[in-house]
């Protein structure tokens, strides 16, 4: 019986340490042409969730500081490798998505 819980202790750890909600962050753009670059990170062992509403907010809310009414996504996001491990895997990864103010500039 203890062998037992002590499989779904560690089963139910794993799963939790898969799936994991990222928030996405403002990591570049231009006020001249009017873009947002947001990004999150992840590692091997991680499943990662992110909200595209928040993603949204965020950068329609660094184009309002530009005088922007608000925001469109370009389309998809890129993911790229930053991290290998000693056998040329990747362990860790940049996803990056752009977005475009929408709006004339006040």
């Amino acid at each position: 019986m203890n062998q037992t819980i002590a499989v779904l202790v560690v089963v139910a750890i794993s799963l939790a340490a898969c799936a994991t909600t990222k928030e996405w962050a403002a990591t570049g753009g231009s006020r001249a042409d009017g873009t947002v670059k947001l990004s999150y990170e992840y590692g091997a062992f991680e499943t990662p969730s992110a909200s595209p509403e928040q993603a949204l907010a965020l950068a329609a809310s660094k184009c309002s500081v530009w005088g922007y009414s608000g925001a469109e996504p370009f389309g998809g996001a890129l993911s790229t490798c930053t991290n290998h491990n000693g056998y040329g895997n990747c362990v860790r990864w940049l996803v990056t998505a752009e977005y475009q103010c929408a709006g004339a500039p006040k």
